[in-house]
């Protein structure tokens, strides 16, 4: 049984409306997922964070596996035990913490070895052992382990991540074939796992179109549920990330999900789905609610500015979030200013559920057949906010 259904297409460009079906649940596409890296989404109760409209979020492996440990996260119910979610979760398969932690990390053609960020510890992961840490975990959709590079890179590191990508993918798929049986469609859940788990593989090559194109064609041969764009949103500024995803996306399969992998602002979310990308993950909501600084559709507010300490309006006027229903951007920045945890969890919740909004009216454009037009009036409207903080 496939695990997506192409609903629908804009006429206009390539942007596409679909529903993935997962053991936990059905998740309506272009969807975002709100991160959660060490198991939980900071700032928000899982009721909080279905408030906003979330439909799956994402995990990652190597958090987990530091803390508390694979052992520790079976004991608890699996990950959706752990996290009190009953809907769809993701895990990330380790391999941004390659990019992300290199002065920790050692790699090679067998796997990764990387110095805990904690205590030190060398912890050792390779295809086989990241792809058995998620079905332990329990995750809906596994990631393929991958090397993910940082911008600019010399064009022989580059090669060699792409070929290492390829032959780990390979690997992964076996391991997954070995840890897990799928009946022939996705059947019931028991004891927190799901019956069967979706793995995704994972596309590299920097910014280079050819190594792209080539890596996309041997990922596809090898053969996955769902397929990711990776190593963007290191660097490379929107517009050699757009350039790469329209180029990427039409070497995936029509009839999968395409995942872009942290890439996670509006005008760059709304450039992916027009180039035919379903599925997003970025920590900007949660990130930047913690630091004051609020999306809205009208632009950016960074809620310390002394020109809201008597201001009685909400953070965005016609958003239906808790926080704008019961708070003043006085208040708020009342609390960013006294140290009150309130605050940053206001500002999350608010971000979280205008990158939901956000969604949803994109789902809406798509179906309608007006996608392209809107999203270029919105991506004029999006393209001055800066996510620095």
């Amino acid at each position: 049984m496939a695990c997506f259904e192409l609903l629908s297409t804009d006429p206009n460009c390539a942007a596409r409306r679909g529903v993935l079906t997962t053991a936990h649940g059905a998740v309506q596409t272009p969807a975002f997922m709100p991160v959660g890296t060490a198991g939980a989404v900071k700032g928000v109760t899982p009721e909080q964070l279905e408030a906003t409209g979330a439909q799956i979020i994402l995990a990652n492996t190597y958090h987990l596996l530091l803390r508390p440990g694979v052992e520790v996260v079976e004991k608890l119910g699996g990950l959706h035990g752990l996290m009190a979610w009953d809907r769809p979760i993701l895990t990330d398969s380790g391999g941004y913490q390659v990019f992300s932690l290199s002065a920790l990390t050692k790699i090679n053609d067998e796997g990764v070895e990387f110095a805990s960020h904690i205590d030190g510890a060398r912890i050792h992961l390779n295809a086989e052992i990241a792809t058995e840490i998620q079905v332990r975990l329990g995750a809906d959709i596994l990631m393929c382990l991958d090397e993910c590079t940082p911008f600019p890179v010399e064009q022989e590191k580059l090669n060699k991540a792409v070929a290492r990508t390829i032959e780990w993918a390979k690997r992964c798929k076996t391991a997954h074939a070995a840890l897990v049986s799928p009946p022939a469609s996705i059947g019931p859940i028991s004891h927190g796992v799901p019956a069967r788990s979706l793995l995704f593989g994972i596309v590299q090559g920097g910014v280079d179109p050819e190594l792209r194109r080539q890596c996309g064609e041997q990922i596809v041969n090898i053969g996955f549920d769902g397929y990711a764009i990776g190593g963007l949103s290191v660097g490379e500024g929107h517009e050699a990330m757009a350039r790469t995803v329209r180029h990427t996306a039409p070497c995936l399969p029509v009839e999968a999900p395409r995942y872009l992998m942290g890439v996670g602002m509006p005008v760059d979310i709304l450039a992916a789905v027009r180039a035919g990308v379903d599925m997003f993950d970025c920590v900007l909501p949660t990130r930047n609610g913690r630091n004051a600084f609020a999306f809205t559709q009208h632009g950016s507010l960074r809620l310390r500015n002394s020109s809201h300490v008597e201001s009685t309006e909400p953070v965005e006027r016609d958003c239906d979030c808790y926080c704008c229903r019961h708070f003043t951007r006085g208040a708020i920045r009342h609390h960013f200013n006294s140290g009150e945890m309130l605050g940053p969890i206001l500002l999350s919740i608010h971000n979280l559920r205008f990158y939901q909004r956000l969604m949803a009216e994109i789902r809406e454009h798509i179906e309608r057949g007006d996608f392209a037009a809107w999203a270029a009036r919105e991506m004029g409207r999006y393209a001055g906010i800066d996510a620095d903080q």
